[in-house]
């Protein structure tokens, strides 16, 4: 049982964590919204539709990750240099976030356009094929609008100013859901695209919250202070260095983990379209509780970074671990809303029934990593945090490349336990990532001596 003391200590944290948090919990919340209603809309137009959908998503996951990862390292720099009201650096660091995030998406819509030749070879049925290449097209055009949008809020999310990117995702995602409903369907005298017009909603709405969050940080007075960093200070070779070292380790964490999953779907694949739709049914349920996490990861990350950057250690730590218990928390409440409501879940995306029954049975399996899920999150952001990135991208592999995705192939298909020896198999790769990150976070803390700034990985 945890000491009166500690706890007063850590009770002090949870406010502030959940001030920050909320917003980009609701953000990532309205990112969840935004996947049912993609899913729902284009499974009530076809099964076929949303087993072709579930590919190609599950296939640009992995990208759009890595994108997102690299742009996460940019965080707790800016957070560190603002705690030290360095704005001048932070200006300078946003310059240099934005051209390193445009290269990588440039380079991963590269290697997605070469993979767009390659899809007739990944085992795919015959039938899907056509509309696969279109909605693919269609999201390979956005690659370069997430990288440079998601730059841009990670900064304003450094600056604890989490709304912006709250308003702007959720005026996107409101956005992609009309567009949705007008395209797919063919609305108002538009024409009836199906899943074309859902990848095309989807491009749009990506084009605009990069431009959206570009015209805040140019003509808002808050951050005009940032300006003489941005447009006339050069990056020293050390934080050109760190940026790509920072988003390197990040992005490599993250999509690792999601290359866990992306990868799979192959496999998935292999079981046949009844067993792709209830993947992509169940994985668009899970990832309900991993952005939940992530909302509130992502606001421990930058209380942490805050604290670490003034060289207060022992706050760090207390905020940190306050935020892993609020995690935690909404684990428990997602397990529980999960297992009460997997059925109707399931017959919002289709009626078919061996699809729903198939669904419901890995939806009770992904239940059970839920704690282990929030447990990884909330300790990958706090490596995040006092900038020790290179851990994040060991215990990734370890868990990932040579538990995860090793035995959901033994499991699901040598051992023909199909789509549940696949998720049994995610569920243990987390767990071995997870327990990873906690324990060298507390080795961290623990430390008497750090290396100057915080940023030794």
């Amino acid at each position: 049982m945890m000491p009166k003391r500690q706890f007063f200590h850590l009770a002090a944290h949870y406010p502030a964590t959940l001030r920050l948090g909320l917003p980009l919990l609701l953000a990532q919340l309205g990112q969840i919204v935004l996947g049912f209603a993609d899913s729902t809309m284009i499974g009530h137009y076809g099964l076929s539709e949303l087993a072709a959908s579930s590919f190609c998503i599950n296939l640009f996951n992995l990208p759009i990750i890595l994108s997102m990862g690299y742009g996460y390292g940019l965080t707790p720099m800016v957070a560190g240099a603002c705690s030290r009201c360095d704005y001048r650096t932070a200006g300078t660091l946003l310059r240099r976030g934005l051209y390193s995030n445009t290269i990588v998406g440039l380079g991963l819509t590269a290697i997605m356009g070469i993979l767009y030749f390659c899809l007739g070879s990944l085992g795919q049925p015959a039938e899907l094929l056509p509309l696969i290449r279109g909605y693919y097209l269609t999201l390979l055009g956005s690659l370069l609008f997430v990288s440079i949008g998601n730059a841009l809020k990670q900064f304003t999310d450094a600056l604890g100013r989490t709304s912006i990117g709250m308003w702007v995702m959720l005026g996107g995602n409101a956005l992609n859901i009309a567009g949705n409903y007008l395209l797919i369907y063919g609305k108002f005298g538009l024409p009836e695209l199906g899943l074309l017009g859902a990848g095309l909603a989807t491009l749009a709405s990506r084009i605009l919250m990069a431009v959206a969050l570009g015209l805040v940080l140019l003509v808002g007075r808050r951050f005009r202070r940032f300006a003489v960093g941005f447009w006339r200070c050069a990056s020293t070779p050390t934080q050109r260095v760190e940026i790509r070292r920072m988003g390197a380790y990040v992005g490599a964490q993250l999509g690792l983990e999601t290359a866990m999953f992306s990868l799979s779907v192959v496999f998935v694949g292999w079981l046949g379209p009844v067993a792709l739709a209830a993947h992509h049914i169940a994985i668009t349920a899970q990832t309900l509780g991993f952005m939940t996490y992530y909302g509130m990861g992502a606001a421990s990350s930058i209380r942490v970074s805050q604290y670490w950057g003034r060289g207060q250690i022992r706050n760090a730590a207390r905020a940190a671990h306050s935020g892993a218990h609020i995690i935690l928390a909404l684990a428990l409440a997602m397990s529980t809303l999960m297992y009460l409501l997997r059925y109707p879940v399931c017959h919002l995306f289709t009626t078919d029934a061996s699809t729903v029954a198939l669904a419901s049975l890995i939806m009770l399996i992904g239940i059970a990593y839920q704690p282990a899920d929030g447990l990884q999150v909330a300790y990958s952001n706090a490596l995040r945090g006092i900038g020790k990135p290179r851990p994040l991208a060991l215990f990734a592999t370890l868990g990932y490349c040579v538990v995860g995705l090793p035995l959901a192939y033994i499991l699901g298909i040598a051992l023909g336990m199909g789509l549940v020896g696949i998720w049994i198999a995610f569920l243990l790769g987390l767990a071995t990532s997870g327990v990873g990150y906690v324990l060298r976070f507390y080795q961290a803390t623990r430390m008497p001596t750090r290396a100057n700034g915080g940023l030794a990985g």
